[in-house]
């Protein structure tokens, strides 16, 4: 069987998701999230998130994002995130054009991770100068983009950094659900009650269709944040098509089961390639995303035996794999079979 693991965005949406938003398309109902489901949703939120939170509904990612960021800073401002974040780095000027020009500055750290060390260096640098832009917010990415997840230690760590220096802080949560099974913990433990007052909880990755949600936990920020999604033209007026998803996508604990079969797979994956000498793990995936470094011409032979997966844009023999909600068990094996195959075949040579 071939599978490809370039992205867990390439999977479908879940058939209850699917079915919900069949069922929401029945029917009329208020516009602009005046509906009884968004009303739902929120409430839904709130209880998975032990506290009273706002909620605002959009379909992209990137929308999540940058819209809680652009109402955390001012254009003058600058948000403070790692090097190799997704803001900096895949967002195209998405970031600068819905902030109105905040700059965006990298921070190093091991694992794609914020050192508060150098995290603490920045957030001082030249506060009041008229010259220089100033420090306004924090972002963090849960699950990380080499795969590597914060603990709930680092995260306080970080919070408690940027709370010291006045500045807000913003979880990029793409991939949420697959990190805080990682962590086993509550959602509340991972944002809220860690100092983080705004997350974006990514759903598209792990089983909707196209919805992710704004989470608010820190509420001075909500009014501002209505106008911004209606000025970025990210208030749907038929938002019980998004809503519905986000409703099917937390009952039943679909979210948790969608990311336990998801973090699964790529164990099993990282478990079967860490037996094959030649291939190097680079940061042991904690989730469902894995950067490892495969021996010269194993890439191209998986490759041509029909798998997927990203490589050529880091160094020399480096590929990212990720698994998704519906990467089948005897795709993972059939990948490190074939990977198998190729050593076998090297050192017969």
């Amino acid at each position: 069987m071939k599978v490809a693991f370039t992205s867990d965005n390439i999977a479908g949406a879940s058939d209850s998701v699917w079915q919900a938003m069949m069922e929401a398309s029945q029917g009329d109902a208020m516009p602009y999230g005046n509906d009884d489901t968004t009303a739902e949703v929120t409430t839904m939120l709130s209880a998975l998130f032990e506290c009273d939170v706002d909620v605002f509904l959009v379909s992209t990612g990137t929308a999540a994002n940058v819209l809680s960021i652009s109402a955390m800073t001012p254009p003058w401002g600058s948000v403070l995130c790692h090097s190799e974040s997704h803001l900096l780095n895949d967002e195209s000027t998405a970031p600068e054009f819905y902030t109105g020009g905040a700059r965006f500055v990298g921070i190093g750290g091991a694992d794609a991770k914020i050192d508060p060390v150098m995290l603490k260096k920045m957030v001082n640098q030249k506060v009041g100068d008229v010259h220089s832009c100033q420090p306004s917010a924090v972002s963090i990415s849960q699950v990380t983009e080499v795969g590597s997840v914060y603990s709930l230690e680092e995260l306080r760590a970080i919070t408690h950094v940027s709370k010291e220096a006045g500045l807000l802080v913003h979880m990029d949560g793409a991939r949420f659900a697959n990190a805080l099974l990682s962590l086993d913990c509550t959602p509340a433990q991972m944002t809220w009650k860690a100092g983080v007052d705004i997350v974006s909880f990514g759903a598209t990755k792990n089983g909707t269709m196209a919805a992710e949600a704004i989470v608010v936990f820190n509420k001075t920020l909500s009014k501002e944040l209505g106008f911004r999604r209606k000025r970025g033209g990210h208030l749907h007026s038929k938002m019980r098509l998004l809503s519905s998803q986000m409703k099917a996508y937390l009952t039943d604990d679909l979210w948790r089961k969608n990311a336990a079969h998801a973090n699964a797979m790529m164990a099993l994956l990282q478990d079967g390639l860490a037996t094959i000498s030649s291939v190097k793990i680079n940061t042991p995936a904690q989730a469902n995303m894995l950067f490892c470094t495969l021996p010269e011409g194993m890439a191209e032979y998986l490759l041509a035996a029909g798998f997927a997966f990203y490589g050529g844009r880091w160094e020399k023999g480096v590929v990212r794999l990720v698994t998704s909600f519906r990467t089948p068990q005897e795709g993972v094996e059939a990948f490190i079979d074939c990977a198998r195959q190729f050593e076998a075949g090297t050192d017969q040579g």
